[in-house]
């Protein structure tokens, strides 16, 4: 099997990401529930990643890192935890459901939504955001680059934007933690949400988010904390605010090694390594008769995607003969992204998209263009 699905989930991990979950589901306890060797295990772990995830992404402090099971728990957090009804966002054409559906929901609670259009290659001119600010303007909301284009998004300059306006930035990191450098502080994030399961090669059901020190966002959940028993409020310190119930342990333990992983190996040679196979499979593919290639190829400076589509064939049957004929793994149709695919006029078709690893080989990648050559010469 080829697998060519990394933007959905890494399903190729480091070994000691494995090794680490499996120890931890023999030994660990549950943090902050007891004073014990098992109980003091877990509470360590978790807080060294904490650390691992701050040092990642430039931040001050790893108690404004909290762990969610994955970046839509994180997106829904800080938008209902911070947008109220009387407030304007500024949002994006590019976004995934994880924002846009939180989003529409405070609309419908009374909040305002201005939305920044895409052009064809699924490009957005920064600019109009500034356009789109009003005195009732709250927050801007984005992602960090496209998981249907794979277009990468300048978080710095829109970051300038809000700290020019006062407004707070609010960024999906889901397709770029693990593959771009992160800095909070110099992009002036207010908060950052992730996931763990995709680039940062960790376990399913880990995620979180970095909040600025100094904000405050209202819990989306309340309940058992390990402190403060006997109040009828949950802890407002953080991470323990926004923390409600027992963690993730074990996938903690497993993103942990693979945080260390990323140190190790160095998150700008993995991209590198990446963009390589991107690279050659955009190029081997895009001057084949019937293929129409989706995003910004004008850089290489981008998320690990192809996305495309042959003729007028449906996404979804393109995907299910490049994983019967050929054994690739793909994914076809509308990605969660419906406001992109109405940039890109795909929203019947939908598009196959291919999403690479440094696991993958040129091999691999040889073997999915030319299995896209055939499929294409198939139509003819």
């Amino acid at each position: 099997m080829i697998y060519m699905d990394n933007a959905a989930t890494t399903m190729r991990k480091p070994k000691q990401v494995v090794q680490a979950v499996a120890e931890a589901m023999e030994s660990m306890g549950n943090a902050g529930r007891g004073a014990h060797g098992a109980s003091l295990s877990a509470s360590r772990t978790i807080y060294d990643t904490r650390e691992l995830v701050c040092n990642l992404f430039g931040g001050t402090n790893p108690r404004q890192v909290v762990f969610t099971s994955n970046s839509t728990e994180s997106l829904n957090i800080a938008i209902k935890g911070l947008i109220e009804p009387e407030d304007h966002v500024i949002t994006t054409m590019m976004e995934h459901n994880s924002v846009l559906r939180p989003l529409y929901e405070m609309c419908e609670r009374g909040a305002e939504l201005s939305i920044v259009k895409c052009d064809k290659k699924g490009v957005f001119c920064i600019s109009d955001i500034e356009e789109l600010i009003e005195p009732r303007t709250k927050a801007i909301v984005c992602t960090g680059g496209s998981n249907l284009t794979g277009n990468y998004v300048d978080l710095e300059q829109i970051g300038e934007i809000a700290r020019k306006h006062n407004l707070l930035f609010i960024v999906d990191a889901s397709q770029t933690a693990g593959v771009f450098p992160v800095d909070v502080q110099k992009m002036h994030i207010d908060v950052l949400c992730f996931t763990g399961h995709k680039s940062l090669l960790g376990p399913q059901g880990t995620g979180g988010m970095y909040v600025r020190e100094g904000l405050s966002i209202r819990p989306l959940k309340s309940g058992g904390s390990g402190v403060q028993t006997y109040s009828r409020s949950h802890p407002r310190e953080m991470p323990t605010a926004l923390e409600a119930g027992t963690l993730n342990g074990h996938g903690i333990a497993g993103l942990h090694a693979a945080l260390e992983y990323l140190n190790e190996e160095g998150i700008d040679r993995i991209r590198r390594r990446e963009q390589e196979l991107m690279r050659r499979f955009y190029e081997g593919v895009k001057e084949i008769p019937g293929v129409k290639i989706y995003g910004d190829f004008h850089t290489m400076e981008r998320c690990p995607i192809v996305a495309l589509n042959i003729r007028d064939y449906d996404s979804s049957e393109v995907s299910d003969a490049l994983l019967l004929d050929y054994e690739i793994c793909t994914r076809p149709g509308a990605h969660c992204a419906p406001l992109m695919h109405e940039a890109l006029g795909t929203v019947e078709q939908g598009a196959v998209r291919f999403s690479f690893s440094h696991y993958n080989t040129e091999e691999e990648v040889d073997t999915a263009i030319r299995a896209v050559k055939e499929l294409a010469e198939e139509e003819e």
